[in-house]
């Protein structure tokens, strides 16, 4: 094993849904990078295994896996390839998730289906197949990613936003009634983050030219305090320290990764000059 990958994952064992891009891309590069173990699950294999087969270049450990994260047959059959290449499961990160627009009125029963059945059904189905592994590791951990529209949202999102506040309760539940067993349970939330999601999303709302769908991204990043959207990196430390043993007196939290986004308050000052 090289250097840097003697980290404090060293040993451990993950699976990431939605690994194979984004946030869960990031979050696996990390937990690779960090000593684990990493089962990469994605909807498509061919996802899935280059970034397995890109953290083996780095020098980790890696497998790729995937299948419909609402089925529950997905979530049990990576849970078992999972323990059967590596031995054990330590850490479940999901971060499978779709997003989708509309109001109320808008938003029709497929829709409202479908965003339930990835965000929220997805998670606990993956969850509930991990669950009597984790509880058999000495550390074994949860990390949950939601979003900062699970607490505060903007338009045209109620499907979306809906599930992400459900994600927060889901975690808060789990992680009260795994703590006997001593698994940890938390959530994380970020703010904007440069993933195709949101590359997706900025394109839809742009004037069809890739410029403007730039200009999207930097504006966003623009409402955050830092004046940036985030890269899947950043998620990924952050992931990888509520998973890890620097966060091991912590369960039930939601962390915010938005770049204060959140603690910002949209009223303008006036102009003292």
């Amino acid at each position: 094993m090289s250097a840097q990958h003697e980290g404090p994952h060293a040993g451990r064992v993950a699976l990431v849904t939605g690994g194979s891009t984004g946030i869960g891309a990031g979050a696996a590069l990390v937990l690779a990078r960090q000593g684990a173990a990493v089962a990469v699950h994605g909807l498509d294999l061919d996802e899935s295994a280059a970034m397995a087969a890109r953290i083996r270049e780095e020098g980790g450990r890696a497998i790729g896996l995937a299948g419909p994260i609402e089925d529950p047959a997905t979530s049990v059959a990576a849970v078992e390839a999972t323990v059967a290449e590596f031995g054990r499961l330590d850490t479940l990160v999901t971060s499978a998730g779709i997003q989708t627009y509309g109001d109320a009125v808008e938003t029709t029963d497929e829709i409202w289906d479908r965003t339930f059945d990835v965000n929220l059904k997805g998670v606990f189905l993956s969850c509930r197949a991990a669950l009597p592994h984790l509880r058999q590791s000495p550390a074994g951990s949860i990390v949950i990613v939601s979003s900062v529209q699970g607490s505060a949202s903007q338009n045209k999102v109620v499907a979306y936003a809906t599930t992400k506040g459900a994600l927060h309760a889901m975690g808060r539940s789990m992680a009260l009634d795994e703590a006997e067993y001593g698994v940890r349970v938390n959530t994380v939330s970020p703010g904007s983050v440069d993933t195709p999601m949101l590359r997706a999303s900025a394109a839809l709302w742009s004037d069809g030219t890739p410029e403007g769908a730039e200009q999207n991204i930097a504006n966003w990043g623009l409402m955050h305090p830092l004046g940036r959207v985030g890269t899947i990196e950043e998620l990924g430390e952050a992931i990888a320290f509520l998973a890890g043993p620097a966060a091991s007196f912590i369960t039930g939290a939601d962390v915010r990764v938005d770049g204060g986004l959140l603690a910002r308050v949209a009223a303008v000052l006036p102009d003292k000059t």
